[in-house]
């Protein structure tokens, strides 16, 4: 699971235009990076122009996702990751940046800037490469599965035991059957002859 890029964009009518990103292309080749960068800002405008105000969605690009939010005051939130990469999580993460960026920034501002600093992106991007770490519900989702397998090993253990003492139980039925039958032919053995 890998998060290469966060990305706020503006929507000015048909056009769209990338105010703040954060990218991490460390998985690329050096000299692919450039590349893959101007493929994903291309990208993130393209997608950000067709989607609709308030609408989520996700579009799927050979082994990579991007992940859009058109927030209803005419910004966009965009993360491109692998496939493997949740999107609930990137969508919760979405919600996040578009609130704070809107908090932080009033619209005068963001509506007329070409650029703006948003450090906490390269925060987001770093801390949210591992999801289950990041996002509680995923961490408690993990926590419930390891749970989950520890008692399925102590159940299966105890059946096991449980197994084993039914063995037991019936060896110890058996032997005890075997000595009543070894008794009872001693005491008819002993019987018929008399001891002097």
């Amino acid at each position: 699971m890998k998060l290469y890029s966060i990305l706020i964009v503006r929507k000015d009518g048909d056009h769209a235009k990338i105010l703040a990103s954060q990218f991490d292309l460390s998985s690329y080749g050096f000299f692919q990076r450039s590349s893959v960068q101007e493929f994903i800002n291309f990208s993130a405008t393209t997608i950000a122009e067709r989607t609709a105000p308030g609408q989520r969605q996700s579009v799927e690009s050979e082994n990579n996702i991007a992940h859009v939010y058109a927030h209803p005051q005419g910004i966009s939130g965009l993360i491109v990751s692998d496939k493997d990469y949740p999107s609930r999580v990137a969508f919760s993460l979405l919600n996040k940046i578009l609130d704070e960026f809107t908090v932080k920034f009033a619209p005068s501002v963001w509506q007329s800037a070409d650029s703006i600093e948003y450090p906490e992106l390269a925060e987001y991007l770093h801390k949210y490469q591992d999801p289950q770490q990041a996002d509680t519900i995923m961490k408690v989702q993990q926590e419930l599965d390891e749970t989950k397998a520890v008692l399925h090993k102590t159940i299966d253990s105890l059946l096991q035991r449980g197994e084993k003492l039914d063995s037991l139980v019936d060896r110890s039925e058996s032997l005890s059957k075997q000595s009543k039958m070894f008794y009872k032919t001693a005491k008819k053995t002993n019987s018929c002859c008399v001891v002097m």
